[in-house]
């Protein structure tokens, strides 16, 4: 694929907001110069083209190669290939960088080249707990092509975690809420969920999760029956509902909208928790009805956007 092509490939981006609420999800395919192949939800890529000249800089974090300057913003480029053990090392790596997005940090992630971009259903994209692999722990999902071949969906997340270290949550005030207020909230990745619940720990919050959309569809809808049965409403058991955008099985779009449209959920606020912060993607989170919006992961701003839901 050519420079103008991996370009042209991303210039619709903006315009797939209208996936929202769908249950697909858009790929983009690419290698590391291995016999896998790899994807990343596209929302997540800004860019991409050839390397650029990288500046190696001393000291810095495994799997980090140096600093590239890109229209004028120093940003720090990580070698995918690095993250991942592979019984044979590519012959050649590095070719192509994709420019991601993630909470609120630009970055570049160098592979060995991008290949297109595919639609899945999200059911389609499941956990991969099935799949024996050394490397599970930088995957999020797992999906297959047509032509039978797996896709690993890497977890940007905890790419990050391993390179510069999980982000130190500091002193958060807790709220005025009763003491047995609780929430629930679904994320599929490990990271984002130890820090979530960390939060709500500060918050002084009792707290439920799920690890993907679909467990947390089935264990709401088991929360309200119960609620009927004991002629309770759920929002007196559940004061708030935090999910996350991208997570198999169900997306979060999905997983809002049969929130939204069951009345055994009135009353409870629902916020998306994404570590896609573009404009695009807010607008997403506002078609299918989310109270709020909140890019991962700075723990303050989580904070600060719970607590008057919380206290109401």
């Amino acid at each position: 694929m050519n420079l103008i092509e991996k370009k042209n490939l991303l210039d619709s981006v903006d315009a797939r907001t209208r996936l929202a609420g769908s249950n697909k999800m858009e790929i983009l395919l690419f290698s590391l110069g291995t016999r896998e192949t790899f994807g990343i939800n596209v929302f997540k890529v800004r860019e991409v083209g050839r390397t650029p000249h990288i500046t190696k800089t001393p000291n810095m974090p495994r799997g980090v190669e140096g600093l590239v300057s890109l229209r004028g913003n120093v940003i720090p480029v990580l070698s995918l290939v690095s993250f991942l053990e592979h019984k044979d090392e590519p012959i050649e790596r590095g070719k192509t960088m994709m420019v991601a997005e993630y909470s609120k940090r630009t970055l570049g992630f160098l592979v060995h080249e991008v290949d297109r971009i595919i639609r899945v259903d999200w059911e389609k994209v499941r956990a991969p707990e099935s799949v024996l692999s050394s490397n599970q722990g930088l995957i999020t999902a797992i999906t297959e092509l047509e032509n039978g071949t797996l896709v690993s969906l890497l977890d940007v997340e905890q790419i990050l975690a391993n390179a510069f270290g999980e982000a130190i949550i500091v002193d958060i005030p807790a709220a005025q809420v009763p003491e047995e207020t609780s929430v629930f909230f679904a994320d599929d990745s490990v990271v984002a969920r130890r820090k979530i619940a960390e939060v709500f720990d500060k918050l002084g919050v009792k707290h439920k999760h799920a690890t993907n959309g679909a467990e947390a569809w089935s264990r709401l809808q088991g929360l309200a029956a119960h609620a009927q049965q004991i002629g309770s409403e759920l929002r007196n058991e559940v004061r708030l509902i935090l999910v996350d955008a991208e997570m198999p099985e169900m997306d979060g779009y999905v997983l809002t909208k049969h929130i939204k449209s069951d009345s055994r959920f009135d009353g409870i606020p629902v916020v998306m928790h994404s570590s896609l912060s573009s404009e695009a993607n807010r607008a997403m989170g506002q078609a299918v009805g989310v109270d709020g919006y909140v890019a991962k992961f700075d723990a303050e701003v989580l904070a600060d956007t719970l607590r008057p839901m919380l206290e109401r």
